[in-house]
């Protein structure tokens, strides 16, 4: 049996601080101090408004070193909330653009000592009623010294399908907020072992890493060579982690529909060479040769871990999905043996690998298959579905993803991230294990009554409405532009943190940013470790909904 190891948090754990107002320094003498409120290992900012009067206010931003050495230069980007502008600053330089205002150290210098902090302030004016940050970074990291987890999911088949690609994880902006990547899916055979695969429904080991990419479709804007061990989209990952190392990629094994064999990996007889299949092939690198790719350490380093996405053990998930009794505590067992295999790679690479996965909304999925306290001492964190809550498969149109019970819902027994999340709390998981779930698309119902709100929402349906994809969905791409046009009339829950369209017979329930930031600032208020989007390829071009959590959580935007 493994020992639990419990890793701390992307997030750095720091403690509350109460900030007091304190009078302003003089424009020609900046303030040095010590720093009470210092994360350690990190700078941090605060801002404190300390006077207000009709039409503007004052305030003062201050920079705490807890990195342990001095620091000479800093960078502090910040927003402001609509009706606050900054008019007059002193003690810093102040640059000021689109998207909000950058201040550096003044021309006489700022050094900050060790554990010590410095403090400029300015003027403003005034027309609205907040003057927090809406968004604020130094050096690039969060203004807070906490880095919240980041997940994205990449499926596999969104570069034919949608002709989305990793390049598009950069020119979006998506890339540079994630912290943690999953690559989605791979299969396993009917002894529960990694493979790879062309056959239709089965793989597609050509998208993985035997297509050629154009300079044009490549990150590093270099073409693949018809000789390249490494091609497809495995090559893009691994340039798309020379261009930000501190990305972290997983494999995603299994999903909705390759689940088949999951039940069978985790028998005792297949455990181990199960778990060995895998790790030889993702995390050694050791690909088989397909499509004139692969081969020996062919994709070696490039993934950083390993998270595991069984839809569900001893649950039926897609028809012809083996299910078993046991599954619950063999699921168990499982996890320890790729927690034992993970150590002992880490042992000999020198590096860590991590292991997640992704695990249900369902009480009765979790209950049946999951011990979750156990499972918590073996995964770095867990993904929670935090979606799918309902669907066209229901008769009647309602929320499928919601922070909070909306007031009126009419379900035996109404889900929402507060309910599912206290699902796992009271099996043994801690927040700081879980990351929830956001969707970045919608479902849809077709011949939807008014309803006595005349809203649509919670109305009986004909069925799934017609999707660009598959019935009853969309894509948050799609269903954005859908507001204001055809009779579509966009509805809001501030509290249960949704949204809705709706033009009398059609009913789509999605998340735009507003929902997306109301669920990441939850997730942050409940004491989560981050978020996880799926997926990626559902935003829009402008990477919208990645930057709402991300402002969200981490302050950039």
């Amino acid at each position: 049996m493994a020992t639990p190891r419990h890793r701390p948090p992307a997030r750095t754990a720091a403690a509350a601080a109460i900030l007091v107002a304190v009078p302003l320094v003089s424009a020609t003498q900046a303030s040095t101090a010590a720093a009470d409120t210092t994360a350690p290992g990190t700078l941090t900012v605060t801002q404190i408004e300390n006077a207000r009067w009709p039409g503007g206010y004052q305030a003062e931003i201050t920079v705490a070193n807890g990195t342990g050495s001095p620091v000479s230069d800093w960078t502090v980007d910040f927003s402001l909330p609509d009706g606050a502008q900054v008019e007059h600053l002193w003690n810093a330089s102040l640059d000021e653009d689109g998207d909000g205002y950058t201040a550096t150290p003044p021309a006489w210098g700022a050094a900050i000592p060790a554990g010590q902090s410095y403090t400029f302030g300015y003027n403003g004016e005034l027309s609205g009623r907040s003057t927090d940050f809406t968004a604020c970074t130094v050096d690039g990291a969060p203004c807070s010294g906490n880095e919240y987890r980041q997940v994205g999911y990449f499926t596999q088949w969104g570069a034919a399908d949608r002709g989305y690609l990793v390049e598009d994880l950069v020119d979006s902006g998506q890339a540079e907020r994630l912290t943690h990547l999953n690559y989605a899916f791979a299969n396993l055979d009917e002894n529960g072992r990694c493979f790879m695969s062309d056959e239709d429904g089965e793989g597609d080991a050509h998208a993985d890493y035997g297509r050629t990419y154009p300079a044009a479709e490549s990150v590093d804007g270099v073409a693949d060579s018809a000789d390249q061990r490494l091609r497809g989209s495995f090559n893009q990952l691994r340039e798309l982690k020379e261009r930000f190392p501190d990305l972290r990629v997983s494999i995603a094994i299994g999903g909705w529909a390759w689940s088949d064999h999951f039940s069978d990996a985790a028998l005792p007889e297949n455990r181990e060479a199960a778990v060995e299949s895998c790790v030889d092939m993702f995390l050694r690198g050791d690909l088989p040769e397909l499509n004139g790719a692969g081969g020996r350490g062919a994709a070696a380093g490039l993934f950083d871990g390993i998270d595991l996405d069984w839809e569900w053990p001893a649950t039926p998930g897609e028809p012809g999905n083996v299910v078993r009794p046991e599954d619950k505590e063999n699921f168990t067992a499982l996890v320890r043996e790729f927690r034992d295999q993970l150590d002992a790679l880490e042992r000999e690479k020198g590096r860590e690998f991590d292991l997640t996965a992704f695990v249900p909304a369902s009480t009765g999925a979790v209950e049946a298959g999951y011990e979750v306290g156990k499972l918590a001492d073996e995964f770095d964190f867990m993904n929670v579905q935090g979606y799918d809550f309902a669907g066209a498969w229901n008769p009647a149109s309602g929320h499928q993803s919601n922070v909070r019970v909306p007031e009126g819902d009419p379900a035996d027994a109404p889900r929402s991230y507060e309910t599912v999340v206290q699902t796992y709390l009271d099996r043994g998981a801690d927040p700081e294990d879980l990351v929830m779930g956001l969707p970045f698309y919608g479902r849809g119902w077709t011949g939807v009554q008014p309803g006595p709100r005349g809203d649509g929402l919670w109305a009986q349906a004909d069925g799934a409405a017609s999707g660009e994809w598959e019935p009853g969905f969309n894509d948050y791409s799609v269903l954005k532009d859908y507001a204001g046009t055809d009779g579509f009339e966009l509805y809001r829950d501030d509290r249960a943190g949704t949204a809705w369209l709706y033009d009398g017979t059609e009913f789509w329930n999605f998340d735009d940013p507003t929902a997306i930031a109301q669920k990441a600032a939850w997730a942050r208020e409940a004491g989560l470790s981050g978020v996880m989007s799926w997926s990626l390829d559902g935003d829009d071009a402008q990477g919208s909904l990645t930057r709402a959590f991300d402002g969200e959580l981490n302050g950039r935007g």
